[in-house]
């Protein structure tokens, strides 16, 4: 596939500029513009910046770009599967089976593992509203679309005598709303059981109901039981548990149109129930909204672990916990950045990794698997949007723009035997 370009210009509004000029977000170019849009200024008008589409078509093998990744040395990469278009978020079952969400192909599918190099991919459902989240438990998997939830319930036997069981509707269950932007929803089950779902703000930046929206929520499997775990999360596409104290970790996608730089992704550490991580007031650096905010929006706001680059895109997330790398990736986070559309010189399309502190309340980021993008040409040729950890110990990575999956393994290079 050949890279996909991006138009270079300069973003003439910054942070500071809004700032220090007194420009407010309010002064949009268009009351009718597309959600996306909702916060660009009447100066940026004519932009060319706006989200790139997903190929919905399937990209040969040879023209996947595997030879492009770059990894740190003794690890390699390979094509472990391959002709899912927009391929997202991942969940894997008791009996091997990887199941992957979309967004704009409204598809789920499941790669049946049969160990060989050709596995098997079937479409188990299609026709939905952006059924970007997927989780395995108990022998049933669970989906989100934008307008619903639902459940196969031992969906590895059924897939094993070639059908696939009626799924059960759980939709008026969890009771979540169904707003289109930033309405796609990941899933995770927690150490408690629990299912945690967020729901993003319905917009770039405005205010909300801090009980409904721009939140993590948790739930008792079947929808019952609702709790707020975390308030003041604008979009966020993908958490883990830390393995030992059990506390949730979390991506977050900073605000658009404030400028080229920033506000900055975010990884994210809820330390207790309940905390807000500052949207719509106060942003990533402990920047006040120049629109929203006021002196002492960001009093009391849990500020992030680490910052992930502006507009970097930064989604699927997990903890490593695995024998195959090398000890220094023992419980470190491992971070897809699926790439950025609201900034002219272009980030991310790769893979982070966050090594965290001593005291495990902050995190260092450092490049993973990088070569997807030329930073000369501003261009990428691949979108990674999830990760997940085999059980033996080799990491899974989704590139959505390729609709593949590349699996990464490590051996000691000789010259440190």
């Amino acid at each position: 596939m050949p890279p996909a370009s991006l138009t270079r210009l300069t973003l003439a509004v910054t942070t500071a500029s809004l700032i220090a000029g007194g420009c407010l977000t309010s002064a949009l170019a268009d009351d009718h513009q597309p959600a996306w849009a909702q916060g660009r200024s009447a100066e940026m008008a004519d932009s060319p910046l706006a989200p790139h589409a997903t190929p919905l078509t399937v990209t040969a093998p040879e023209d996947i770009p595997l030879d492009d990744l770059r990894l740190p040395d003794g690890f390699s990469a390979e094509l472990w599967a391959h002709g899912m278009p927009g391929a997202r978020m991942m969940a894997r079952g008791d009996e091997g089976t990887l199941f992957l969400g979309t967004r704009g192909i409204g598809r789920v599918y499941a790669v049946l593992d049969n160990g060989s190099d050709e596995r098997e991919h079937r479409i188990i459902a299609e026709g939905l509203t952006q059924p970007n989240g997927v989780a395995f438990k108990d022998g049933s998997l669970y989906v989100a679309a934008i307008n619903r939830i639902f459940r196969y319930d031992d969906i590895e036997a059924h897939l094993a005598n070639g059908d696939v069981p009626e799924p059960e509707e759980l939709t008026e269950a969890f009771g979540l709303p169904d707003d289109q932007h930033h309405g796609w929803k990941f899933l995770a089950f927690g150490p408690d059981g629990r299912l945690y779902i967020p729901v993003g703000a319905p917009c770039n930046g405005c205010e909300v109901d801090e009980d409904t929206h721009a939140t993590i929520h948790s739930f008792e499997p079947d929808g019952s039981d609702m709790r707020i775990e975390a308030r003041g999360v604008r979009n966020s596409v993908g958490f883990d548990f830390h393995p030992e104290t059990g506390e949730l970790w979390f991506t977050d996608n900073g605000q658009d149109w404030l400028g080229e730089h920033g506000p900055q992704d975010e990884l994210n550490r809820l330390s207790e129930s309940g905390e807000h991580f500052g949207f719509p007031y106060c942003h990533a650096h402990g920047l006040i909204d120049p629109d929203l905010g006021a002196e002492g929006s960001c009093d009391g706001i849990t500020l992030p672990a680490a910052l992930m680059g502006g507009h970097s895109a930064a989604l699927g997330m997990r903890f490593y916990t695995g024998d195959m790398f090398p000890e220094e990736y023992h419980h470190a986070i491992f971070i897809a950045r699926r790439g950025s559309w609201n900034r002219t010189l272009s980030l991310g399309y790769d893979v982070q990794v966050a090594h965290l502190s001593d005291d495990g309340t902050r995190a260092a980021i450092s490049p993973f698997m990088v070569g997807l993008h030329d930073p000369h040409e501003n261009s990428f040729r691949g979108r990674p949007v999830d990760v997940l950890q085999m059980p033996d110990g080799s990491l899974l990575v989704a590139d959505e723009q390729n609709g593949a999956v590349y699996r990464i393994t490590y051996e000691t290079p000789s010259y440190m035997e």
